[in-house]
């Protein structure tokens, strides 16, 4: 499918100003900034699981698109998610006043989470 692959993250943009808007101390922002993370999507139809490591630490989330789902964050914290896919390659998930749009472009995933007028991006290359 689609998305099915391992992905290394090559740059990001206001992770700071996300991060703080959510509430996090500098502390955790610090820890989490750098890490070197790689995300592993294994779609089967509607079906998801994605799988991040965050340096030493793993989380898995699985989802289905449309049913809502429980979704693990990188810091631990579960939250009520919804997932929606827009044509073949631009999935949706919405969780507790963020949003979180996973673009598919050649062997990119260009990753925008918005809070409010704050938005955080990512991409990822295939690996």
């Amino acid at each position: 499918m689609a998305f099915t692959g391992k992905y290394e993250l090559e740059s990001q943009e206001n992770f700071d100003q996300l991060m703080k808007a959510l509430g996090f101390s500098n502390d955790i922002i610090k820890k989490y900034k750098d890490i070197t993370s790689v995300i592993e999507f294994v779609q089967n139809g509607n079906s998801f699981q994605c799988i991040y490591h965050f340096g030493n630490r793993v989380v898995k989330n699985n989802f289905t698109i449309g049913q809502e789902c429980e979704f693990v964050s990188f810091t631990g914290h579960k939250v009520k998610a919804l997932a929606k896919l827009e044509g073949e390659n631009k999935l949706v998930v919405t969780m507790q006043g963020l949003t979180a749009v996973m673009e598919l472009r050649g062997d990119r995933i260009i990753e925008t989470i918005t809070n409010g007028e704050v938005a955080f991006k990512k991409i990822s290359k295939r690996i």
